[in-house]
């Protein structure tokens, strides 16, 4: 491809197959604001989120202007909470996630992650006192979004913060009732969680990341879908390897695109780069999807035999052609599947096609996990603590980030649909196999060990 075509390639990307800027998430150390006296502490919070976010959002518009880039989202992350919280306690914790959700509204950004606690090998109380406010937290902000993480491949998987969470999670669904459990939508668990992750609900500022850090999630499911139908219409011998380079170009062109933003937006407001994330993160918009891609590839129903082989090699190919784009390429990188955003994939859950069981098999060779997934709303709490001990296992054994967003949405059974709009879409109700037959097993609790592959030195 000649500079010319390159660049005409590059503009019918954002005019035509929906490329955009996902987010530009700035991270907020905030380890300067804690006070043992919560007014305090949420002031401090107040003051420093408004003085160093304050320009975010119109910077990035008028970045987004001059370079015709679309910028969906604006978000900010935070320090994890659970490691700095200190002695607040349950109604402390709820207290500073309604001072974070007005700073985040008074600076104009969608999200605010990094109600966080990294509880991979054990749980402090503080960290304890964080989970149990999580129900009251997310079914009464706006903005917040909240992550733990429960594995990693040199701790193992701490069992007992997973049956804590299942019961956590199934009393936010209730206290969101009236909107579909959409506080669960806000909570994200997480195996080998990343510390630069601009997404959402996972995001949060790591440490060693610095004062102020922009990190930029690109997505462009249309643009490879393309690339890929374009590919298949002009070489009817096409192969596998074909396919695979065509999904690298496209990848590095995008790459190099978010790039160039992020690194504007960072020093227009003073902050330091962090980095891109590439990921393929769907929207419910028609043309905008991961499960069209895989379709394009040849899987005419998703979820059928050679769904995982494809996922496998859509997640490798966009990895390596953003790391060949971008020295600064970090976060997650891949593909996401997330359900209920995803309108092919939910229509897919819907069909049949598409099951739990599948969706992990897809999962272990993806950049998420069962993200998005709706499950009926009587579901206990047990089976929802061994539905994520499983992602986390595949997580933990293969050394790779996993994740789940479960939603036991009240009132619903197999079948149903809840629908919540915008960029969180709508899903089916998913049935799960021998729901309560788990208990015997996550009861005991404890912690599943490392693998023997995670004694590296």
């Amino acid at each position: 491809m000649n500079r010319n075509e390159d660049i005409l390639s590059t503009v019918r990307m954002f005019q035509e197959e929906n490329l955009d800027v996902r987010t530009v998430t700035l991270g907020i150390n905030i380890t300067d604001c804690v006070s043992s006296d919560v007014s305090k502490f949420c002031q401090n919070l107040i003051d420093k989120v408004k003085r160093v976010a304050g320009s975010l959002v119109p910077v990035c518009e008028r970045i987004s202007e001059r370079y015709g880039i679309p910028v969906v989202n604006k978000r900010l992350a935070i320090s994890p909470l659970g490691a700095i919280g200190g002695k607040t306690d349950e109604p402390g914790f709820i207290q500073l996630a309604h001072a974070l959700d007005h700073a985040a509204e008074s600076v104009g950004v969608d999200l605010l992650g990094g109600f966080t606690a990294l509880v991979q090998k054990g749980t402090t109380p503080t960290e304890a006192r964080l989970m149990e406010s999580l129900p009251q937290v997310l079914s009464r902000t706006d903005r917040i979004c909240a992550s733990i993480n429960v594995a990693t491949s040199k701790a193992g998987i701490n069992m007992d913060a997973i049956l804590q969470l299942g019961r956590i999670i199934k009393l936010a669904a209730e206290k969101s009732a009236d909107m579909g459990g959409f506080a669960c939508a806000k909570l994200c668990v997480f195996a080998n969680m990343p510390e630069d992750n601009p997404f959402m609900a996972g995001a949060y500022l790591g440490f060693g990341q610095g004062e102020a850090v922009v990190n930029v999630g690109i997505s462009g499911p249309g643009v490879v879908k393309r690339a890929i139908e374009r590919l298949r219409s002009t070489n009817p011998d096409l192969d596998l390897q074909m396919l695979a380079s065509e999904i690298k170009q496209t990848a590095f062109r995008v790459t190099r695109v978010g790039e160039l933003l992020g690194r504007e937006v960072a020093r227009g407001i003073g902050a330091a780069f962090g980095g891109i994330d590439l990921s393929l993160a769907p929207t419910p918009r028609v043309g905008d999807s991961v499960g069209e891609i895989l379709q394009a590839m040849g899987i005419r129903e998703i979820g059928a035999p050679g769904s995982t082989a494809a996922v496998a090699l859509l997640n490798d190919a966009v990895k390596k052609g953003g790391l060949f784009a971008s020295s600064s390429v970090g976060g997650m990188s891949g593909a996401f599947i997330p359900v209920a955003e995803d309108s092919a994939l939910a229509h897919a859950a819907a069909k049949g096609t598409l099951s739990i069981e599948k969706l992990e098999a897809m999962t272990s060779v993806c950049s998420v996990g069962l993200d998005m997934v709706c499950i009926p709303g009587d579901t206990d709490a047990d089976t929802i603590s061994a539905l994520i001990a499983d992602e986390m296992a595949i997580g933990v054994i293969n050394n790779k980030t996993t994740a789940t967003r479960l939603i036991p949405v009240p009132g619903k059974k197999p079948g149903d649909w809840v629908h919540w709009g915008g960029l969180f879409g709508a899903s089916p109700i998913m049935a799960i196999r021998a729901p309560g037959a788990s208990s015997g097993f996550v009861q005991c609790g404890g912690r599943i060990p490392a693998p023997v592959h995670s004694f590296k030195n």
